[in-house]
């Protein structure tokens, strides 16, 4: 019963969602057939799916653009849209995680190699930051082209959206690598 808008009402959200849990949870048709209780089984699962789908403002996203058409058809469809600056980036900070590596295996100190993994991890969180700022200000615009009816800019707000999602996929990569990276530095330096 909800518009394909990507800011929700959580309150309200959770609301409808306890109102279906009660319609259809497994519980309420113990007595029913089989037939009906395999029903409200499926039912509340996906239920539960859709919950933790628009729960969540990313999957939220990720799930609009799939029902939209707005995915990349190919994995190379995906590579080829990410701008050079961010390339750049991911290649410099492997660059450094290598670096990182070659102290660790030279002996270099644990702060010395904390110093450098938190170095390395500032860029790479700024710029997060700052995809999930135009995240949530695109995700406004589609919202007010939706509620005003503009159809073209709702598709160029969900292109753009999809574009700054694989950047910030990209982005959430390099962070879990650096934690990786400072969580083996860690179990080294014990």
């Amino acid at each position: 019963g909800l518009r394909r808008r990507l800011r929700l009402d959580v309150k309200d959200l959770e609301q409808r969602f306890r109102a279906l849990s009660r319609l259809f949870h497994p519980d309420y048709f113990h007595n029913s057939t089989p037939t009906e209780r395999l029903a409200s089984l499926e039912r509340s699962s996906y239920l539960n799916d859709a919950f933790r789908t628009l729960r969540d403002p990313m999957a939220r996203l990720e799930y609009l653009l799939k029902l939209e058409g707005f995915t990349p058809k190919e994995s190379h469809d995906a590579t080829t849209k990410v701008p050079q600056g961010l390339l750049e980036e991911v290649f410099g900070l492997n660059e450094e995680l290598e670096a990182i590596q070659d102290m660790r295996a030279e002996g270099a100190s644990a702060s010395e190699i904390a110093l450098r993994l938190s170095a390395a991890r500032r860029p790479v969180e700024a710029n997060l930051d700052r995809h999930e700022e135009q995240l949530h200000a695109l995700m406004a615009e589609h919202d007010a082209c939706l509620e005003g009816g503009d159809t073209e800019g709702r598709h160029a707000a969900l292109s753009r959206l999809r574009t700054l999602l694989l950047e910030r996929t990209y982005l959430m990569n390099l962070l879990a690598t650096v934690r990786r990276e400072t969580g083996a530095a860690e179990a080294a330096a014990s």
